[in-house]
């Protein structure tokens, strides 16, 4: 009987061991489906979160990964399910731009619309610009006069980000650009704020652009406008390679990921800090008296061999106005 028994034990196979929040989004992310399929098999939720992005259901809305979102789905997971910050798996598709995914979770149930005052899909796919997606959520009856948290419509994301396009498509969809948040802002005041006076015009019609414009000139300059961007998908990978890095104790690796990420970030908002700073600097440049370059003399070097730690280095320039006198003195 315990010979029996032992045989069975080696047949069986050895239960997986699950993973931890980090664990899980590395490898979901990095797009592993046999992993998540062994994690499954072994007992883990199909509505576990990971520790970024959220359940699996969301990273395969996130990375745009139809086999993950199959997976899951098949094994139970609500479609609807929200993470930490209140996002569904549709929402999260519609910001990051994957008309697959968001296409496929509409097809097998995922509502377009939410609560009376919470951020939707439709909300996520303008503020991000994503034409395509906002027009797939409206022809799946997408409240196009949605409010979110804060009381701000769908169509004031388009008007803040300069979307016109996405303006015009919402207000033929019946958006109105009159309705004001929680802080007494509409569609109208948004693209004022933001410099979008075209956008402005056209929602809030002539007469009412010309007053606000009046309005606007007896004011204080508003500062430039600022506009969303998502992280380059660059930036994406490379953290999470940071993180593969990190979750396998390779740390070193991880920190090189991670000032390989923060470069590239720079890089992509050098050219805009650059349009940002020229001005002012131009008219600084233009304020600020020429100066000619000074020329060294010498190196000073000081220091006391009883205290070595106080040792200083200045350099010594050449009086260019003192040189000249001194030439016309001899003269």
């Amino acid at each position: 009987m315990w010979l029996c028994c032992a045989c069975c034990a080696l047949v069986l196979p050895a239960r997986a061991e699950l993973p931890d929040a980090t664990a899980f989004s590395v490898a979901l992310e990095l797009g592993d489906v046999d992993q998540a399929r062994e994690w499954l098999d072994a007992g883990l939720s199909p509505d576990f979160e990971g520790q970024r992005i959220g359940t699996g259901l969301m990273i395969g809305a996130w990375e745009g990964n139809v086999a993950l979102l199959e997976l899951f789905a098949a094994r139970g997971a609500h479609i609807d399910q929200t993470n930490r910050f209140g996002e569904t798996a549709l929402m999260l598709a519609a910001w990051k731009n994957q008309p697959a995914a968001l296409r496929w979770l509409l097809d097998h149930g995922a509502r377009p619309n939410r609560g009376e005052r919470e951020w939707t899909p439709l909300h996520y796919a303008v503020f991000a610009g994503h034409l395509e997606l906002a027009d797939t959520l409206l022809r799946a009856g997408a409240d196009v006069n949605a409010r979110s948290t804060n009381g701000s419509t769908v169509i004031m994301m388009a008007a803040r980000e300069g979307h016109a396009e996405l303006a015009e498509r919402l207000i033929a969809a019946g958006a109105d650009p009159w309705l004001k948040n929680d802080y007494g802002d509409d569609a109208v005041s948004w693209a004022m704020r933001q410099q979008n006076f075209d956008i402005a015009r056209r929602l809030g019609g002539v007469e009412k652009f010309a007053t606000l414009a009046r309005e606007a000139s007896s004011a204080p300059p508003p500062p430039p406008p600022q506009r969303s961007k998502p992280v380059p998908d660059e930036v994406d990978d490379l953290l999470r390679k940071a993180r593969l890095a990190e979750q396998e104790g390779k740390h070193s690796l991880a920190k090189k990921m991670y000032k390989r990420a923060w470069m590239e970030l720079e890089m992509a908002e050098a050219p805009r800090r650059i349009r940002a700073e020229a001005p002012a600097a131009e008219q600084a440049s233009k304020q600020r008296p020429s100066q000619k370059a000074k020329t060294p003399q010498a190196v000073e070097i000081r220091a006391r061999r009883a205290q070595p730690a106080q040792q200083s280095l200045s350099i010594r320039y050449r009086d260019e106005a003192a040189d000249t006198d001194a030439g016309k003195s001899r003269r």
